[in-house]
């Protein structure tokens, strides 16, 4: 008989290298020094699932450019309560990051986020005048302040030369622009911070694969782990465990039988990318730039021709086309969505079957499409754009959340924190803003599973999030207080003499 494995004793299991697991990671290193860590990868990588840069963990999503945030409503109003929420998310990301690099937890910002203009495209009179009337509704808008407005052929032209080439100005093109725009290295960002966890006492773990999650009777989790190179097993008992496994939580989460995640379902979906080949190109072109998604399309499909930095070096890429796999991870295994299906959340998956017949008819029509009429749908952002310029690469994969609503289910094109209701496990399901919003998210998992440590934590908190518990949106002062200090430790604009300190005032602030 196989002798059982020892019991092994931590305080935090972290499952997943990826930008969650890492942001949450380094907190409590932080918050609690004491505490002991674990986290476990089953790649020999970090960040090698969707935080990757290229597999299209890179915009640094602050809802400056990204039009499914800002809805045309049926009065002919545009929408921006969503793109605010998200504007604020992301601030918080750059005080944790700025914080961070002040104090040795980040090394050179360089390596992760660098700035680049973030820009809205339409074309067509329709869709110019939307776009005039989002920038009206924006620019006020102290989150916002500094966006353009540009219809005028010659200065798109003069901005952004690789899209004028070849382009018939006989239909009407408008950009929104907006100069404070980054792009972000998530992989990179996601290596230092598990850096920080490893050198400062945490224990990383890369090539080990977490089977299963049990609940014990004194309220603790046993973690089951494989070493996949020795095939070893370990057993890990832990105080609190998160589940930050990208397209791999979902499955994890249903084994620990917690009631919040019954009812869950994923809907994986691949992207590919063309990637360009041409250093011209790449060099001619400095901008995110975001279109419209085709009518009847999901969100998740908006084009983008996007300058990406990643070893210092920029790239360019254009998509997404989507593609169709029943894996969860792009090391994924062919059985993980039905695997997932469980008598909870069939009706949830039928149901969403049956009403996203939309998603369905894009994903076959992506499907079908040719190498040539993928560089067609190129063609509306590069005119002149050859087919020899550009590779076709896979991206990650997406799990896209399905949760019961009535007898069946609704999609949600965003990302979702589960929480048992003792707080001793989390998980967080869902695709994009994800990357750009981990700091908010995590925060959220620090006070929803350890309330009675927050309270303690909260003026730490303050030093690392300076706006912790205040919109910015509502505190015009301290939000440009915060702006010019994190551009300036980010080293996001040129740098002078004296690097303000973090604003550490917030009596007469707006609260939450």
């Amino acid at each position: 008989m196989a002798k059982a494995a020892a019991i092994e004793k931590t305080d935090v299991v972290l499952v997943g290298a990826g930008i969650m697991s890492a942001t949450l990671g380094a907190l409590l290193r932080q918050l609690q020094p004491d505490w002991s860590i674990s986290l476990f990868e089953r790649l020999d990588a970090a960040a090698a699932e969707s935080t990757d840069p290229w597999n299209n963990a890179g915009t640094g999503h602050s809802a400056l450019c990204e039009l499914n945030y800002t809805p045309e409503n049926a009065d002919g109003s545009v929408e921006i309560a969503k793109a605010v929420t998200v504007n604020e998310q992301f601030q918080v990301s750059r005080q944790f990051w700025a914080h961070a690099v002040e104090n040795g937890v980040l090394t050179d910002p360089k390596d992760f986020i660098n700035p680049i203009p973030h820009v809205s495209f339409v074309h067509g009179r329709d869709n110019v005048n939307y776009l005039r009337k989002r920038y009206e509704a924006l620019v006020d808008h102290p989150l916002f302040a500094g966006m353009e407005f540009i219809d005028s052929p010659d200065e798109f032209t003069k901005r952004l030369p690789l899209m004028a080439q070849g382009r018939d100005f006989s239909d009407p093109v408008a950009l929104n622009w907006s100069a404070g725009g980054t792009d972000v290295d998530f992989g990179a960002l996601t290596k230092q911070f598990l850096n920080y966890i490893g050198s400062s006492g945490g224990n990383v773990y890369f090539g080990h694969d977490v089977r299963d999650i049990s609940k014990q009777s004194d309220g603790t989790w046993n973690v089951k782990v494989r070493n996949r190179r020795t095939l070893r097993k370990r057993v890990i008992n832990a105080r609190f465990v998160f589940v930050g496994a990208g397209g791999g939580a979902l499955p994890l989460l249903q084994k620990s039988g917690i009631k919040e995640a019954k009812g869950f379902g994923g809907f994986p979906v691949s992207g590919q990318f063309f990637r360009c080949t041409n250093p011209a190109l790449i060099e001619e072109h400095r901008a995110k730039v975001y279109g419209k998604a085709a009518v009847g399309a999901p969100p998740m499909s908006v084009p983008h021709l996007d300058t990406r930095v990643i070893g210092n070096k920029p790239g360019l890429l254009f998509g997404p086309y989507a593609g169709w796999s029943p894996k969860f991870l792009k090391e994924g295994k062919y059985t993980d969505l039905p695997k997932s299906v469980r008598p909870n959340n069939l009706t949830s998956l039928v149901g969403v079957g049956l009403t996203e017949l939309g998603l369905t008819k894009y994903l076959i029509s992506e499907l079908l499409q040719s190498r040539a009429g993928r560089v067609d749908t190129l063609s509306e952002f590069v005119p002149e754009a050859i087919s020899e310029d550009w590779e076709l690469i896979t991206a990650g994969q997406r799990v896209q959340v399905i949760r019961k609503k009535g007898m069946g289910g609704v999609l949600e094109f965003g990302t979702a924190v589960i929480t048992s209701g003792d707080g001793s496990i989390a998980g967080l399901l869902g695709a994009s803003p994800g990357a750009s919003t981990a700091v908010t998210a995590m925060l959220d998992v620090l006070k929803n599973c350890f309330p009675q440590d927050y309270k303690g934590w909260e003026p730490r908190l303050k030093e690392m999030v300076p706006s912790l518990g205040i919109k910015l949106s509502s505190d015009t002062a301290l939000f440009d207080e915060v702006w010019q200090w994190t551009s300036k430790v980010l080293q996001l604009v040129e740098p002078v003499a004296d690097t303000p300190a973090p604003p550490t005032e917030f009596a007469d602030s707006a609260q939450v």
